[in-house]
């Protein structure tokens, strides 16, 4: 396992960004790559580069439910993957749900993400369990783990909502993707506001439960997300290109692409859309998954 160090307020590798917000943790204990020296400016203005992690590394926190519905998980695996592709730094707190998502949709393309925890970092304390290897990854890709807890320190009803002050506190900017009435991410958007974080919500049906949050946070000012060159436009960064999918020259594969462009489908969705026959839908989807051309958000639910 990697080795659990520590960094105190007092050292200078400590987070500039973190000793300005209210109750900043006194000593944060991190597992992985904490501090890069060979990191170059991926080109923002000098007063958005948050000290202390790599030289100019930019930070943005995404965040959102434990119950994310197929649009929420889409959003997410979008967001975060052209937000790394960027060049920022995904941080969120590997909850179930949108967090994990977040994080896995950086893992995936063997780039660099943030988890700060509400646990200890030894493996017997980190939550969920099922993301455990999930944590490795993180740490294998040039990510890390933080936590203000010492090692040993399970997580509780007061951990959790604690530790999102740190999310927000070393992120430009915090970007809430489903949140319930009362769902703990929009604690997160509290702390953003506090900080004077650079907010964005997601919006979503006014007849789901997951949006009313996020909803209720763009009417009150959070800025609304509509595509990620929103986040980059306002950090100062350059946008990136609208995504071309590449034609495929096989014509069942064209038709399950034109459906999914227009939305993640389930494969039954997928078989009444296209019409095409039960077995040729699923032998095309586990061809187009590993090409890359789609991939299954889960419940065998596919998107682009």
């Amino acid at each position: 396992m990697e080795e659990i160090k520590e960094i105190r307020i007092e050292d200078k590798e400590y987070p500039e960004s973190l000793k300005n917000i209210k109750n900043p943790p006194k000593i944060l204990y991190y597992r992985g790559d904490f501090i890069k020296k060979d990191a170059s400016p991926i080109g923002s203005p000098v007063g958005l580069r948050p000290k202390g992690l790599r030289p100019r590394e930019n930070c943005f926190a995404v965040v959102g439910t434990r119950n994310p519905s197929d649009y929420g998980k889409e959003v997410a695996l979008t967001i975060s993957s052209e937000l790394a592709d960027a060049g920022l730094i995904i941080v969120s707190g590997m909850a179930p749900g949108i967090d994990t998502i977040s994080h896995k949709a950086v893992v995936e393309k063997g780039m660099r993400t943030i988890a700060v925890l509400g646990t200890g970092l030894d493996e017997k304390s980190i939550y969920p369990k099922e993301n455990l290897e999930l944590s490795r990854k993180i740490i294998e890709n040039g990510g890390c783990l933080i936590s203000e807890l010492p090692p040993g320190t399970s997580g509780s009803k007061f951990t959790f909502p604690k530790r999102n002050r740190i999310i927000s506190g070393l992120s430009l900017g915090v970007l809430i993707i489903e949140a319930k009435e009362k769902s703990g991410s929009l604690i997160t958007a509290k702390y953003a506001k506090e900080q004077n974080k650079k907010l964005f919500a997601v919006p979503g049906s006014i007849f789901s439960s997951n949006s009313k949050g996020s909803n209720n946070l763009i009417k009150e000012g959070a800025t609304m997300l509509l595509s990620t060159n929103d986040i980059l436009e306002e950090l100062q960064l350059s946008p990136i290109m609208s995504k071309q999918y590449l034609s495929s020259e096989d014509k069942e594969e064209q038709i399950i692409i034109s459906r999914l462009k227009e939305e993640s489908l389930d494969i039954d969705k997928i078989i009444e859309k296209t019409g095409l026959s039960p077995s040729v839908v699923a032998t095309k989807l586990a061809l187009m998954e590993i090409s890359g051309t789609i991939r299954n958000l889960g419940g065998n639910i596919y998107s682009l």
